[in-house]
């Protein structure tokens, strides 16, 4: 336990680290994943603990959640609430785990009700409607291929259950003298929200803002008719609130908030010009754009990307794309099942 002093390269090593006065950073791994762990925050006073997000329930996690929360004095079944920024595992399904040992209350934005109801349905094959929609998109054989890595799925042992209660916006909550006001910041998911402590300037960001890599829009089990125009929004939201630390789900807590929010406003604008570039140089499908552009820090071609990232990316490029027809930048139609877009 000490002072956090993380940097873009080691914030994911195991402990915990104070980021301010009763508030620690304890990141959790996940294995085989690009994001390589989470940022859970924990709110101490006295016996008084809560969450902010919990980790993917999977023994890895649990392990170094214990021994992040022993070396704070704690233990999981202190644990009195979980505020949960959304809905995706990584950040829910521990939570449902650990309720179900010791009954501790979880909770979650109201805006994620209906993609969790997806994810409680067992009837439903796994990624039914992202699957669905890449076939839209014109990327038939990489929803095939996405189609045979899905094993069956069981919602009650990925953790997939209702919280007991509904965040909505603009809701407070108190803890040992911290104010909390719930943001809805839909964008990343529908349901997200961000816990804004505007007294101890700090930013509870989840994944809405990240300090080093632009979150995943458009993924998510109900889509959105408009995620892009959503999380743009909702970075403006942020930008007209009181700045604050940063402190994200994944990487290290950084600075000011508004800083950040600047630079992805900045790199979703040359983003849009980009894809709109791809449209009037020939390409008509989102895959076809999405094979124009480049992908990560690294500038990496669609084609190098594995399955999963390429399923991401193609969606990230339809959020791009739905912004600039909805902004009269190209024209979009559909025939024979499959959407198609041209310059305006």
């Amino acid at each position: 336990m000490g002072p956090d002093v993380s940097t873009r390269d080691n914030w994911t090593e195991p402990g915990s680290f104070e980021v301010a006065p009763g508030v620690y950073r304890i990141p959790l791994p996940l294995p085989n994943d690009g994001l390589r762990a989470v940022n859970v925050y924990a709110l101490v006073h006295g016996g008084d603990l809560v969450l902010i997000d919990s980790g993917w329930a999977i023994a890895d996690a649990r392990g170094v959640l214990d021994g992040g929360l022993g070396a704070l004095g704690c233990s999981a079944g202190d644990v009195r609430r979980i505020l949960v920024t959304h809905v995706h595992r990584d950040h829910y399904t521990q939570a449902v785990y650990l309720r179900r040992e010791f009954g501790t209350r979880v909770s979650l934005g109201a805006g994620e009700r209906e993609s969790l109801q997806v994810s409680m349905d067992p009837h439903r094959a796994p990624m039914q409607n992202q699957l669905r929609y890449l076939r839209l998109l014109g990327a038939g054989e990489l929803a095939d291929q996405m189609a045979k890595l899905q094993g069956p799925r069981d919602p009650y042992k990925t953790g997939w259950e209702a919280p007991d209660d509904w965040l909505r916006d603009g809701e407070v909550i108190e803890h040992a003298g911290r104010t909390l006001d719930v943001v809805a910041t839909p964008g990343h998911t529908r349901g997200h929200v961000v816990f804004h402590d505007t007294g101890g300037q700090l930013l509870f960001a989840g994944d809405h803002v990240l300090p080093t890599i632009t979150p995943s829009i458009g993924f998510e089990p109900v889509l959105s008719d408009d995620p892009l125009g959503a999380f743009l929004g909702s970075l403006t939201l942020m930008r007209s609130r009181p700045d604050a630390r940063l402190l994200p789900a994944h990487g290290p807590v950084t600075g000011s908030t508004h800083a950040r929010v600047d630079e992805l406003v900045a790199h979703h604008g040359a983003r849009l010009d980009e894809t709109e570039a791809a449209i009037r140089g020939g390409a008509q499908t989102t895959p076809e754009a999405a094979a124009v552009l480049r992908w990560t820090r690294r500038g990496r071609a669609l084609a190098d990307l594995d399955p999963f990232n390429q399923m991401l990316a193609i969606s990230e490029t339809a959020a791009h794309l739905q912004l600039l027809a909805a902004q009269g930048r190209v024209t979009r139609y559909e025939a024979d099942g499959l959407r198609y877009y041209l310059p305006a």
